[in-house]
């Protein structure tokens, strides 16, 4: 499977994972800065540039017009399921100055879901995707590392959560009361399972840096 890199222009945390040969690597806008940082050479940079100016010294570049539906990583997103990318790792996503434009790229994570494939989007030592109809098995790489999961659109029933402080077994939860925040894995694994509907479900990675030592 495929396997598509994203850099958007909010807070770069770092990389936790190194594109290979034969992944897509793209830029949106700004995110191209984080490539830099990364020492990553993006396949394509695109965007409406108006978080940064258009680069002189790099030409595989996809201009848009400001006044458009899709945001610059929706764009992204687009670009790499029509190159057949099934799994998506989204860095810059989230921080900066618009908090609406990381609620946009969480929701972007329901969309990838829907279409086949598979979002990560990195925070500051937390990692977010999105589930619907299906079970997600979660490893605890921290000890004690929150596990936090949230209803994404209308109500999800038929929710399991094991291997946590606090299980859950054929639960509801809506989007208007947050249940399912800063739980805690306390096995080796996690398992999240909902019957019907969509959740956002995050937890908690090593810092950077540090080797994990949970057996």
């Amino acid at each position: 499977m495929r396997r598509c890199f994203i850099f958007s222009a909010g807070t770069y945390y770092g990389l936790r994972e190194r594109p290979r040969t034969g992944d897509l690597v793209l830029a949106a806008d700004a995110g191209y800065l984080a490539c830099r940082q990364a020492g990553v050479v993006p396949d394509l940079l695109l965007g409406d540039f108006d978080s940064m100016d258009q680069p002189e010294d790099f030409d595989r570049i996809r201009r848009m017009p400001v006044e458009k539906d899709d945001t610059d990583t929706m764009l992204a997103v687009k670009t790499g399921l029509e190159e057949g990318c099934g799994e998506f790792y989204l860095y810059g996503g989230t921080g900066g100055k618009r908090l609406d434009h990381t609620l946009a790229n969480l929701q972007t994570l329901l969309y990838l879901r829907r279409h086949g494939a598979r979002g990560y989007l990195y925070d500051n030592d937390f990692v977010w995707t999105a589930i619907e109809n299906e079970t997600l098995t979660v490893e605890r790489t921290v000890e004690w590392g929150l596990l936090s999961v949230f209803c994404l659109g209308a109500p999800a029933s038929g929710i399991d959560e094991r291997g946590v402080q606090y299980p859950l077994t054929k639960a509801s939860l809506t989007a208007e009361f947050p249940l399912g925040v800063s739980n805690h894995i306390l096995e080796e694994k996690a398992r999240i399972t909902v019957r019907k509907g969509a959740l956002l479900v995050g937890w908690e990675l090593p810092p950077l840096g540090v080797v994990s030592e949970i057996k």
